[in-house]
């Protein structure tokens, strides 16, 4: 085919301004608040930006890429968002909703992302296995017009929306439990989470660095648990063996394992501070009398939810956050009340505390446990 010189540039310019319209329409304008949704979509700090994109008309294609799947918070973590967006009012506004789980592996999750992008999804919400190695797949969602919404762990960046609850605050909130009923210092068993995670290293160091600031004489003795019960009964029984007793524990997640691991070894009940599970929660409860005093402490895995929320929101052009802070569920002994607190008919690996009331997110364990914890 044959072009004048007019035509070509008549068509250089219809390029220009095409890529300059796509450019335009990638970038959230920052904007002042608050947020559209101030009670739900809180900012992290006061210095926050505030976010809002070029409105798109719905109904949106939307894909959760999830990482790490091998554990109950996981799975619920997934079911919950199916459930979510299986609610008439939500899935109104959705033409598509995808879910893949790509393990531990970073480049196979990156590709996931990159393969939504290509696939035109219009928003795409991330448990991210390293919060500082997405940068090129950040900034070809941004070039593309995506929302980008990083929840749990999140991503190190300006240029995606990041909703989270303060995963350093938990790990202050178990160092100081520790601290308070191990007047005199004493041996401590930490079981972490997934090796490189944000949230792993933020609770890892919250922990530590409470100790440490106690003057107050601490051991302690850390193994990988990876969120898991089975992965972590391991690892605190061969802790035990080894290392133990230990005067106190703190664990992020698995801990209805590590009770477990206690109890076969006949390892004397200490303080505990621990994540939400429901058996680690009757645990706690059945065995307080026993030393086991526990403070219970997280965030549910219903924050993909709020992710999700946010992301529409972002698609509809509300004004939102750049990070999102979230409330953190907490139940500390004495306070551990029956089908409340934890419920004794409920599956041990239910994570209670899931539930964000000013998001408008609640769930029964009967909605998520209905959903399967597969790619779609």
């Amino acid at each position: 085919m044959t072009f004048t010189r007019h035509k070509r540039h008549l068509l250089a310019a219809g390029l220009a301004a095409t890529m300059f319209a796509g450019l335009t329409t990638a970038n959230a304008e920052v904007v002042s608040g608050p947020a559209s949704d101030p009670n739900c979509m809180v900012p992290w700090a006061a210095d926050t930006q505030f976010h809002q994109f070029a409105k798109k008309d719905g109904p949106y294609r939307i894909a959760l890429a999830n990482g790490y799947i091998a554990n109950t918070w996981r799975i619920q973590m997934i079911q919950t968002a199916k459930a979510y967006a299986a609610q008439p009012d939500v899935a109104a506004k959705l033409k598509e909703f995808k879910v893949v789980s790509t393990g531990e592996d970073v480049p196979a999750q990156i590709s996931a992302i990159n393969n939504f992008i290509d696939a035109g999804y219009d928003a795409i919400v991330v448990n991210a296995q390293n919060p500082t190695a997405f940068g090129p797949v950040i900034k070809r969602a941004k070039e593309a017009g995506v929302v980008l919404v990083a929840f749990d762990n999140i991503l190190d960046t300006q240029d995606a929306i990041n909703v989270n609850v303060d995963q350093k605050g938990l790990g202050v909130l178990w160092g100081n439990w520790l601290v308070k009923h191990l007047p005199n210092g004493g041996k401590i068993l930490e079981v972490r989470g997934v090796a490189g995670t944000s949230v792993d290293t933020d609770r890892h160091n919250g922990v530590n660095e409470t100790l440490a600031a106690s003057g107050k004489t601490f051991t302690v003795t850390e193994v990988v648990g990876k969120w898991d019960d089975g992965v972590a009964q391991k690892a605190a029984a061969d802790a035990i063996a080894t290392n133990g007793p230990f005067d106190g524990i703190t664990a992020q997640g698995g801990d209805t394992g590590i009770v477990q691991a206690m109890l076969d070894a006949k390892h004397p009940m200490v303080p505990f501070g621990g994540e939400t599970e429901n058996g680690f929660r009757k645990f706690c409860a059945k065995f307080a009398g026993e030393g086991l005093k526990c403070s219970s402490a997280g965030t549910g895995p219903a924050q993909v939810a709020v992710a999700i929320k946010v992301a529409i929101a972002a698609l509809e052009g509300q004004v939102v956050p750049q990070s999102i802070k979230l409330p953190t569920a907490i139940v500390e002994d004495p306070n551990f009340k029956e089908n409340e607190d934890y419920y004794p008919d409920q599956s041990d690996n239910f994570f209670v505390g899931n539930a964000f009331p000013t998001c408008g997110i609640n769930f029964t364990a009967q909605e998520i446990m209905g959903q399967s914890k597969e790619n779609q």
